[in-house]
């Protein structure tokens, strides 16, 4: 039985430490595992990540080429027909709030996309910044409204 006056770790889970410095019979005496002079032996001596001894290192070494647009591109959340259909009642208005709250639409975004997976039976009022031609269609199907906020969609 476990108590408290016989608590211990479990077998291995702790280790000695290292104790430098304790005579050369130990193996970790004078130089202590460091060997003879140089960088890494001194006190604070550590070279950082990528440094090649003074050679020009390869990451400045190869060209730089091209434009990369991901750190400008917008992010989009996609939410489909059938999640819609799963989450929301009849006669609802669904806004970017709205799929917030229910858990649809997480983290940053910078717009909100429906796609047309699925089927709608009810008919809801859908304003979001895009929306797919069939998610258009099966919206007016059900007798609900699409309001794009962008412009060009």
């Amino acid at each position: 039985m476990l108590t408290l006056d016989n608590l211990q770790p479990n077998p291995g889970a702790k280790h000695r430490k290292k104790r430098l410095g304790c005579g050369e019979s130990s193996g970790l005496g004078k130089t202590c595992g460091k060997g003879n002079k140089g960088q890494k032996a001194r006190s604070g001596g550590s070279i950082r990540p990528g440094f090649e001894g003074g050679q020009m290192p390869l990451h400045r070494r190869l060209p730089k080429k091209g434009f990369n647009n991901t750190r400008f591109r917008d992010t989009i959340a996609i939410v489909n027909i059938e999640q819609l259909e799963a989450f929301f009642a009849a006669g609802d208005n669904v806004t970017e709030n709205e799929l917030r709250a229910k858990g649809l639409v997480k983290g940053d975004c910078d717009a909100v996309k429906v796609l047309g997976n699925g089927n709608l039976s009810k008919a809801i009022n859908l304003v979001v910044d895009f929306a797919s031609k069939s998610v258009a269609a099966k919206i007016e199907a059900a007798g609900g409204t699409l309001v794009l906020l962008s412009e060009n969609a």
